[in-house]
């Protein structure tokens, strides 16, 4: 007998057919002896609409009643996956964050999960009940309903995954598995057998839609094996692993991008000790995550012009905070461009070799494309384009590197 957790994305479940069918892929893991916990993300499209009407409501709104309305999708999935699975005389129920429960902390619409008893799960496994859960939702130290942003769903399954001790986490969604690159701009994009924990973490977090960043980080810290499969197709998918289970290291692994950045720069700011702390102070305060940044020294010495990155959502908060807080920072001009895009290069192999920044360079500049801001790690490099090049840098990328797939 195996314990097996199960994540459905919102295109798995997205009317009441998706739903049947995923009840039978449950009933066939039941039937083989296995006990299961299955995660679920709203309908397709139903929290955008939640989101939309939050927005409607009040553009600058209070994060706990965003909570409350967007959390609500989740919750209807997991009580009609649950009617699906009884109509199959499966014995199964609804779980909610709260009921489990999920603690998180109280950042609410970012909440970051500190805490999952797993006693209540394994007593229903007891019963010999199949746990249907609401994904991407928990529960905050004052007893509020907390969401773990957007593809929060993942994280709520590895966190469950490990909670329970589960021999394996499979991740249901539109994809057969992770690819080199998106394969709907680069026909050419290869899917990869196995990926290690430390290339899908990045490339979840600069931009690859398969997995949210924090689930593969949870993955990776309590060595959850995950697995990346269709939810329509039964073929292979994509298992997320130790790097020491892959036989066979590539210079570059995969080629990641994110259409949803912004970029603020800061002009004349007054170049002196602390105005740095002035400035991303106040922006982590408003819970605005920061990624690249650049700062430029002017020639007299006194100011510096400061340009960084958010996520393209934050924009409009992040510059009221920027505003507010102008006498102090005292900068003479603010700019924001939400037409930005970011692109990088991952691998494990990069660690041993030298030269593949400089690769990049070069086939970026070889089409025309300008690089407005660089940020490396060790096993990434990432380059900040007007976003009308994002297309055309990847699938050159991609064939530099040897990425292709061949006839």
């Amino acid at each position: 007998m195996a314990r097996i957790v199960m994540k459905f994305g919102g295109t798995s479940v997205a009317d009441l057919d998706r739903i049947r069918n995923v009840a039978q892929r449950v009933k066939r893991e039941v039937d083989a002896g296995n006990q299961v916990a299955v995660v679920v993300s709203a309908m397709a499209g139903t929290t955008n609409q939640l989101v939309a009407w939050v927005n409607g409501i009040s553009k600058l709104h209070d994060t706990k009643e965003y909570d409350a309305v967007v959390a609500s999708g989740e919750q209807v999935t997991a009580g009609l996956t649950a009617l699906a699975l009884q109509e199959l005389g499966i014995p199964a129920r609804s779980w909610l964050g709260w009921q489990i429960p999920i603690y998180t902390d109280d950042v609410h619409g970012k909440a970051r999960i500190t805490d999952i008893p797993g006693d209540n799960l394994n007593a229903a496994f007891d019963l010999g009940e199949v746990a249907v859960i609401a994904g991407f939702q928990g529960v905050s130290p004052d007893g509020r309903i907390t969401t773990l942003g957007r593809g929060g769903s993942d994280t709520s399954a590895v966190g469950i995954a490990a909670a329970i001790k589960a021999d394996r986490c499979d991740i249901y969604t539109d994809v057969d598995g992770v690819y080199t690159t998106d394969p709907r701009i680069v026909t050419k994009a290869r899917k990869l057998d196995k990926i290690s924990y430390e290339e899908m973490f990045e490339m979840a977090s600069l931009g690859a839609k398969v997995l949210q960043p924090r689930s593969v980080e949870m993955a990776m810290k309590h060595r959850v094996r995950v697995q990346v499969l269709s939810s329509f197709a039964d073929l292979p998918g994509t298992l997320v692993v130790d790097e020491d289970e892959i036989v066979e290291q590539h210079l570059v692994s995969g080629i990641a991008y994110s259409r949803d950045e912004a970029k603020i720069t800061l002009a004349k700011v007054a170049d002196r000790p602390g105005v740095a702390a002035a400035i991303f102070g106040p922006l982590a305060d408003a819970a605005v995550n920061v990624d690249m940044i650049v700062q430029n020294v002017s020639a007299d010495g006194k100011t510096t012009d400061l340009t960084f990155t958010i996520g393209r959502a934050d924009l409009e908060r992040a510059l009221q905070v920027l505003r507010d807080a102008k006498e102090t920072i005292e900068y003479s001009e603010l700019i924001p461009d939400p037409a930005v895009a970011k692109v990088s290069v991952v691998g494990v192999g990069m660690r041993s070799h030298a030269g593949v920044a400089l690769k990049m360079f070069e086939t970026l500049a070889a089409k025309n494309i300008n690089i407005q801001v660089i940020t490396t790690s060790e096993i990434k490099v990432s380059v900040l384009i007007a976003e009308e090049y994002t297309e055309l840098a990847l699938r050159a990328l991609h064939t530099v590197f040897g990425l292709d797939a061949t006839a």
